[in-house]
């Protein structure tokens, strides 16, 4: 079984406390939106982050949706503080150093028009001007799009992950989900 969902913010992606920190009690998780017993989360999308997070019941398919050596795509939605420039839309796409690690090269560009996303629990407040970016990666690092968009100056102010392979949030409410199917998540993906 596979599940789409579309988690709101301040939700973890776990369905208990037990494996989180002492900061994470009393959080919310995913125990509260009704998902069908024995799913898990095929990789983690952050507490303050939003949009479409995976589950399964077979640990096998779980792996095959998060090892990096199939290169899934996920494309998240980024808005940010400041204004990009194509110097900083460059840095991203070639891969930046960051902590102990180096990104792989991805996409990334900047949406003409702010998407239509959903109001959020706890409203942006922005310093200044923002922008929305869209950031395509093949690898998932902890907390990558937002160490990635501060390396070149435009820190993240919310993150929204809109797609995993095939799989796209498109107008799946927030706190919903959908049963979706293993051709779905893997299509028009090339395996190597």
């Amino acid at each position: 079984m596979l599940i789409a969902l579309n988690k709101p913010y301040g939700v973890l992606s776990s369905f208990t406390h037990e494996s989180q920190s002492a900061s994470d009690a009393g959080k919310r998780t995913l125990s509260e939106f009704g998902l069908p017993a024995g799913v898990y989360a095929a990789g983690r999308l952050d507490y303050d982050s939003e949009g479409l997070l995976l589950l399964s019941d077979e640990g096998a398919l779980i792996h095959r949706l998060t090892d990096p050596r199939h290169k899934l795509p996920k494309i998240y939605w980024a808005q940010i503080e400041g204004v990009p420039t194509e110097p900083a839309l460059a840095a991203l796409r070639r891969g930046l150093k960051i902590q102990d690690y180096v990104t792989q090269p991805c996409e990334a560009r900047a949406l003409p028009e702010p998407p239509a996303v959903p109001e959020r629990s706890k409203p942006v407040t922005p310093k200044g001007p923002t922008a929305w970016l869209e950031i395509v990666l093949r690898e998932g690092k902890k907390r990558q799009v937002r160490h990635m968009t501060a390396a070149v100056g435009l820190p993240t102010l919310r993150l929204l992950r809109v797609a995993i392979g095939g799989v796209r949030l498109g107008d799946l409410a927030l706190g919903k989900w959908r049963q979706v199917s293993v051709a779905e998540a893997f299509r028009d993906i090339e395996h190597r």
